[in-house]
């Protein structure tokens, strides 16, 4: 009698397990979908918003343009304001020639700086980390000019030269930053802040020797180009960047979700199947060649890669599967309005880009430092 009720009795629970089992899967799947459609609306939003914020900055300037000959010029696809009939010459090669392409330069520059950012953040699990503080923005601008002081900058190659030498300019810079600040396996705050800030130094007496032996005409051109500038590029130039930004973007996109694993630890992570080490070489690397190849167009512009990060999450939490292309559309907004007030704030003249996000960033930068500090007092 005994026997043949524990029989229906272990049946019934083992039933109630299965059920409970498919329930919880049945949960995890519909959660899923809901993070998959929450990504996908705040990835929509921001696409619109890059939009609209690209089109308010074709409007800023030193000369004003008209919303309805910019729509005209727009729609037409044209430069020759000759075939259109209402916008003037002059406002069909400022929009075609000048701004479009700036801007399009502020997003790719802006994106790429972000999500690097991003990215070194995860990787080295602090959120001061990103490539200015760290050097690497120095070690890219160092190659890229001893490229211009060997020459190699008015040759037919430059526009693959440059992006080549401040990639590995850069890629020695984290390097040396990893090697100084690593503690047996791990990086405290402090200390990778303080390699950053040597590296920097060194990097920075390193840039001012070789501006120093260039010629006049030379030495005017790379130090307005150290302080950060986004001046009107080719088309050629303009494609090669984009198609950089593009797969390196994809590569640390693809590593969104061994980056979150990384977030448990090294030791976590590797037990759940990552490669950490693989990771790091793979990051540093990427890191490095989208820093070179931007900072080679666009100079030394600070503090993008640590701010925008920093308020993304903030605002939509430590998911690197949002973060990283949210950063991207994020970091392209912030430089195109930091570049349009550059050039609003003191026209007809201009301020340089980088100035203007040193000016932002630097404020964020210290209250971030110093927020730890007064957290631990407090407790105290």
């Amino acid at each position: 009698m005994s026997r043949s009720t524990s029989a229906p009795s272990a049946m019934a629970l083992s039933g109630l397990a299965a059920d409970q089992a498919a329930d919880v899967r049945a949960f995890s799947a519909s959660w899923r979908r809901a993070a998959q459609r929450r990504r996908w609306v705040i990835l929509g939003a921001l696409s619109v918003l890059t939009l609209l914020t690209a089109l308010v900055c074709l409007h800023l300037g030193a000369q004003p343009l008209r919303l309805s000959d910019t729509v005209s010029l727009l729609w037409h696809r044209s430069d020759d304001a000759s075939s259109i009939g209402t916008p003037s010459a002059m406002h069909a090669t400022i929009l075609w020639q000048v701004r479009l392409p700036r801007i399009l330069l502020a997003l790719l520059v802006g994106g790429c700086l972000s999500v690097v950012g991003a990215a070194l953040q995860a990787l080295l699990r602090n959120p001061l980390a990103d490539p200015y503080v760290l050097g690497v923005s120095s070690g890219a601008a160092l190659g890229a000019s001893l490229a211009m002081a060997f020459g190699l900058g008015h040759t037919l190659l430059s526009w693959m030269v440059l992006p080549l030498w401040a990639s590995v300019g850069g890629l020695a810079a984290v390097l040396s930053v990893y090697r100084i600040a690593s503690q047996d396996g791990r990086l405290p705050v402090h200390t990778l802040l303080l390699a950053g800030v040597i590296v920097n130094a060194i990097l920075s007496a390193m840039i001012l020797f070789v501006t120093s032996i260039l010629d006049p005409a030379a030495l005017y051109r790379v130090m307005s180009w150290l302080m950060g500038t986004l001046m009107p590029t080719d088309g050629t130039m303009l494609g090669l960047l984009a198609a950089t930004a593009i797969i390196g973007s994809l590569v640390l996109l693809r590593d969104t979700q061994a980056l979150n694993l990384l977030a448990l630890g090294e030791e976590s992570a590797a037990s759940l199947g990552v490669h950490v080490e693989r990771l790091k070489r793979r990051l540093f690397l990427v890191t490095a060649l989208l820093t070179g190849a931007m900072v080679s167009v666009s100079g030394m512009i600070g503090f993008v890669g640590m701010i925008v990060p920093h308020v993304v999450r903030l605002v939509f939490g430590n998911d690197q599967r949002l973060l990283v292309p949210a950063c991207w559309l994020v970091g392209g907004c912030f430089l195109m309005l930091s570049d349009a007030v550059a050039r609003v704030v003191l026209a007809p003249s201009e301020l340089p880009v980088g100035v203007m996000t040193a000016l932002i960033g630097g404020p964020i930068f210290v209250y971030l430092l110093a927020r730890p500090t007064s957290a631990a007092r407090g407790r105290t």
